[in-house]
């Protein structure tokens, strides 16, 4: 049976959609960008400091699931630039290391409020 989650530490959804929706032993995560659940804003200073934000909101909306990054199976990756690639990825291993979900990344035309960034991401309930 599908279950919706509205995230009440993270960041707030910004149209009509979940947080994330989960069945039995499945939670899908919706794209979430670098805004600080504090101000509503997205943080600046450019795609490391926005790249710590959406990991922290991500870690934060899997915590409250009573999830941790060790249950994400598989995560997107949407960036604004690919040549950020790298930038991201010593970041990205400090989440979600040593045993990494499978990823995919894309550049896209653009992204919701201007961000550098943005990661959904499917975690298993169990481990």
């Amino acid at each position: 049976m599908k279950k919706t989650f509205l995230s009440t530490k993270g960041p707030k959804a910004g149209g009509p959609y979940s947080t994330a929706v989960c069945d039995e032993k499945t939670v899908y995560v919706s794209g979430i960008t670098g805004t600080d659940p504090a101000t509503g804003k997205l943080v600046p200073g450019g795609i490391e400091p926005e790249t710590h934000q959406v990991l922290a909101n991500i870690t934060t909306v899997l915590g409250e699931m009573g999830l941790t990054p060790a249950h994400v199976l598989k995560t997107t990756v949407f960036l604004a630039d690919i040549a950020d690639f790298g930038l991201i990825n010593g970041i990205y291993a400090e989440t979600f290391g040593p045993n990494f979900p499978a990823r995919s990344c894309f550049q896209v035309a653009a992204l919701p409020g201007g961000a550098r960034i943005e990661i959904e991401c499917v975690a298993a309930k169990e481990i």
